[in-house]
């Protein structure tokens, strides 16, 4: 039995796997022409949870043939970083994922500096954060910075029939059942946040009996108790604060007064 979730099981293995991000990601655009001439750079991918940002990073690695690392910035200390350097030597190039880049100290900071000068070192950040506001200018300037956006419905609903379809990495050895009701609660109420949703499409999966002929049964009602309604978007001083704030002065002024009690 595979232990690990079925979010991470379904990451993408190549550019073309990855679902949603088209403004990046899709043929002719920039991260696609990046991987189909093998020219990459530097990147920092900034957007909300659960939206691809490691999906990314895995896909262009898996494009590339390149090796690929992660490390997270808060976590993991310089040697860790010392050891993807020294593979990064021997190899000749090495992808790595930081993730929370945004806290990425200086000692740390200063260890990488050379090596993504050089390209040995093919960084890929992933934060939360506006990287304009969080993240250092001296890596920031060694970087292309690519905002991803919270997925539609339907590329979500793309990504969870992928996954009940796919007997390698997903859930096609077992008989579901899936109501078109279900299909779309799990699609909507997430936010865009795909993981979240592929996350409950598992647990629906795994805590349903199946009934006599082997067949798990997920209705709307099953659905709704495996993955609440997400919750407003929000940070303390980050870019969804301001968003909430912005849209409740917008309301004030359009004396909208149902737009103003929702924000």
């Amino acid at each position: 039995m595979n232990l690990k979730p079925l979010a991470f099981r379904m990451r993408p293995r190549s550019i073309e796997e990855v679902i949603g991000q088209s403004h990046l990601v899709a043929e002719g655009k920039i991260i696609n022409r990046m991987v189909k001439s093998r020219q990459l750079s530097s990147m920092i991918l900034y957007g909300p949870p659960g939206i691809g940002k490691t999906s990314i990073a895995s896909a262009i690695a898996g494009s590339t043939n390149f090796a690929f690392r992660t490390l997270n910035a808060v976590t993991n200390n310089k040697k860790d970083m010392e050891v993807v350097a020294a593979e990064a030597k021997m190899s000749g190039k090495v992808i790595l994922l930081l993730d929370e880049v945004h806290r990425l100290d200086k000692a740390k900071q200063d260890f990488l500096l050379p090596y993504l000068e050089n390209g040995m070192i093919v960084l890929i950040g992933a934060t939360t954060s506006n990287p304009y506001h969080a993240i250092n200018p001296a890596i920031r300037s060694r970087c292309q910075i690519f905002e991803l956006k919270p997925l539609e419905p339907e590329d979500i609903k793309t990504a969870l029939r992928r996954a009940i379809a796919d007997e390698e990495r997903g859930l096609g050895n077992l008989k579901i059942e899936l109501t078109e009701e279900a299909l779309t609660h799990f699609a909507t109420a997430s936010g865009g946040d795909v993981r979240s949703s592929l996350n409950a499409l598992e647990l629906a999966v795994l805590s349903t009996e199946p009934d006599e002929d082997g067949v798990i049964h997920i209705n709307e009602s099953a659905a709704e108790e495996c993955m609440q309604k997400k919750s407003l978007s929000h940070d303390k001083d980050g870019d969804a604060h301001y968003d909430v704030l912005s849209g409740f002065q917008k309301s004030i002024r359009g004396s909208d007064v149902n737009a103003v009690i929702l924000k």
